[in-house]
């Protein structure tokens, strides 16, 4: 059985057998929103399956979320798979990643790209579905409102420094 890995809250990047970083390092990095992902590679390119094995494994994103309520500036910022599916045509943004390591996954990622939508910080940390990118990079629109807990003051609209995706359940 392998040994388990360390959860890490922040960068979204592709999960796959050989994905790790500079000397065999993981990074870490914090959504505050609590929606984030996990990178276990410092590039965001995909990885592929060695061509001796000839096997072609495929490689997911893996986008952390937190399940359980969690108030950040007199607002709870939890979004679970449950919430997720309540959303219409199970489809809601990506939104609050406040990392730039982890925003620049969101921007690598590709249309119809696959990733797993894991539960952290919670009792049950975990895998707890599937989901598919559904739209390109966009400006994430919380960073210029300023009741929001992921304003930030230093974006300007004509420059933002943060992006959201949107993902569909399946």
């Amino acid at each position: 059985m392998p040994k388990p890995r360390k959860r890490l809250a922040g960068a979204a990047g592709p999960a796959g057998p050989d994905n790790k970083g500079p000397a065999g390092k993981r990074t870490k990095t914090k959504n505050p929103a609590g929606a984030s992902a996990t990178m276990g590679n410092s590039s965001p390119e995909k990885t592929s399956a060695s061509i001796d094995s000839g096997k072609n494994l495929s490689n997911y994103w893996l986008m952390k979320s937190e399940p359980e309520s969690r108030l950040e500036k007199g607002v709870d910022v939890k979004f679970s798979i449950e919430d997720l599916k309540a959303q219409p045509k199970q489809t809601a943004c990506w939104d609050g990643v406040r990392n730039y390591q982890a925003r620049n996954f969101l921007r690598a990622m590709k249309l119809e790209q696959e990733a797993f939508f894991y539960h952290s910080n919670c009792k049950e940390p975990g895998i707890a579905g599937l989901v598919k990118i559904v739209k390109e990079a966009y400006p994430d629109h919380t960073q210029f409102e300023k009741n929001n807990p992921h304003y930030d003051p230093s974006s300007k609209e004509d420059n933002p420094k943060w992006s959201m995706r949107s993902l569909i359940l399946f």
